[in-house]
């Protein structure tokens, strides 16, 4: 056999598979179509269809049962898109994010929930927390944590006096680009970011723009918006914002360290499910009294659970007063969990679930 016809019967065995994939995609969304139908007929009309837990739970078996080509994480991508435009057909969900369009936000948005949502660019992490508590937002995605930079104050601030529930959590690898209406770094004069972004950049900075005067902007996306129109300003941002606001790129991956990861949590009105992989976070405010602090903690050390993160923040209620926000493994269903929770609620003035929430898949 030739090359050509070589070539021609291979192709023609795509053209079959594919006509097989589109399919049984169509099958798969007149499925999902028929769940919504059942869960109206049940009283559930919401039109909030998205269950996290079920979705974390698809994508793990995905990734367990796959046998390649593809590797683990792209075939669970894929799913994750099929997914999403299934759960549009059903209807699609409203998704709020600290914009403006072109953020690392957005991004960690369309990774949780694909590519078929209805997204909403707002202008502060409270107006993306106000979206979801008035309902014009199904959910939300909000910066709360940083490998370099520490926790986001402003995302842990809102939920001392928000009733909403963390979601799901997603994380990102953050590559900084320089980008200017200039196509010369010399004639750069002042950049502007976030004050993460500077932080996570500063070295680079201080090596190739010593001169420059560095702006603090509330998000770097709104930084590269305004250097559009500014000849001798450059913006750290992502690198699609030089897309969306016809920038040059002047220096790519300009962050000081090569593993810059940023965790992204996702907002919601409802709990989630547990699916065996889970974690919680907990607002917890201490008694006012010597070794308050150790105590609080023993439960959890006493039952062998967790701690994966411990932060503190002024409670906003008296001066000196602070509360303590707590990352622990597990689901607060799980019997373990919800033994210390008993516990820890005994020893604090205050212990609040924040939310239960599978871990991040991808």
């Amino acid at each position: 056999m030739t090359e050509y016809n070589a070539l021609q019967v291979i192709r023609q065995q795509i053209d079959a598979t594919d006509l097989e994939i589109q399919n049984l995609l169509n099958k798969r969304t007149a499925m999902a179509e028929e769940v919504a139908k059942i869960k109206i007929a049940n009283g559930d009309d919401s039109g909030d269809f998205y269950r996290p837990d079920r979705e974390a739970m698809v994508l793990r078996q995905v990734m367990d049962r796959n046998e390649g080509p593809l590797d683990d994480t792209e075939m669970a991508r894929l799913f994750r898109e099929i997914m999403s435009a299934c759960l549009a057909a059903e209807k699609p969900l409203e998704v709020a994010y600290l914009g403006p369009e072109g953020s690392f936000t957005q991004a960690a948005a369309v990774k949780q929930f694909g590519g078929s949502v209805k997204l909403q660019a707002l202008s502060t992490i409270a107006e993306v927390f106000h979206a979801v508590e008035s309902n014009h937002a199904n959910y939300g995605v909000v910066p709360v944590e940083n490998s370099t930079e520490g926790m986001v104050s402003h995302t842990l601030d809102r939920f001392i006096d928000s009733d909403l529930k963390i979601n799901g959590e997603v994380s990102l690898r953050i590559h900084h680009y320089l980008l200017s209406k200039s196509t010369d770094i010399t004639t750069i004069k002042t950049v502007y970011a976030h004050p993460q972004a500077l932080a996570q950049c500063r070295q680079w900075l201080s090596q190739h723009l010593p001169q420059c005067e560095l702006k603090e902007m509330s998000s770097n996306s709104e930084a590269a918006k305004k250097v559009a129109t500014e000849v001798d300003a450059a913006a750290i941002a992502a690198n699609r914002a030089a897309e969306i606001y016809d920038l040059s790129i002047l220096a790519s991956n300009i962050e000081d360290e090569s593993d810059n990861t940023t965790r992204f949590i996702v907002i919601g009105a409802k709990d989630v499910g547990s699916t065996g992989n889970d974690k919680t976070a907990l607002l917890v405010s201490t008694k006012n009294k010597p070794g308050a602090l150790q105590e609080l903690l023993k439960p959890l050390a006493d039952s062998g659970i967790s701690m994966t993160r411990i932060e503190s923040r002024p409670s906003g209620k008296g001066i000196w007063e602070y509360v303590f926000f707590i990352d622990i493994e597990g689901h607060s269903q799980d019997s373990k969990v919800e033994d210390a929770l008993n516990l820890l609620k005994k020893e604090s003035s205050m212990c609040r679930v924040l939310g239960s929430y599978p871990k991040a898949v991808l």
